[in-house]
């Protein structure tokens, strides 16, 4: 199956329970995985035939901002705000990544990772 990956956008937000990580905030990490038909634009070679990641981009920044208790919330709200602009994809993939989360120790990142898929399935 095709895809479209952007890996590694890097926010600073306001995400988490404390209100340290709701105040100062802290950096996040997205990555995504984008399934769809890619055929098209292979052969065509126009930005119409496919999805504009400078647009999957700006989604993702909007839906950032917005701040949240949980990580899991926030995938969610991204992946739903992406499906509605780009109803072509079939699947979506996300990796939402807190650098550096306040924990009593070292820990370099705590992310959640969800799939969604939209593709149809038939019953026999």
């Amino acid at each position: 199956m095709n895809y479209i990956e952007l890996k590694n956008m890097i926010f600073h937000a306001r995400h988490g329970v404390l209100e340290q990580e709701k105040t100062v905030g802290n950096t996040f990490t997205v990555s995504l995985k984008l399934y769809l038909d890619l055929s098209v634009a292979g052969q065509s070679d126009h930005l119409n035939d496919t999805l504009n990641y400078a647009e999957v981009f700006e989604i993702v920044k909007k839906e950032m901002a917005i701040p949240s208790n949980l990580l899991e919330h926030v995938a969610n709200r991204i992946i739903q705000a992406i499906k509605q602009v780009f109803p072509q994809i079939v699947k979506i993939q996300i990796r939402l990544a807190k650098i550096r989360p306040p924990v009593k120790g070292e820990m370099g990142e705590a992310a959640v990772g969800i799939e969604k898929n939209y593709e149809l399935r038939i019953k026999n």
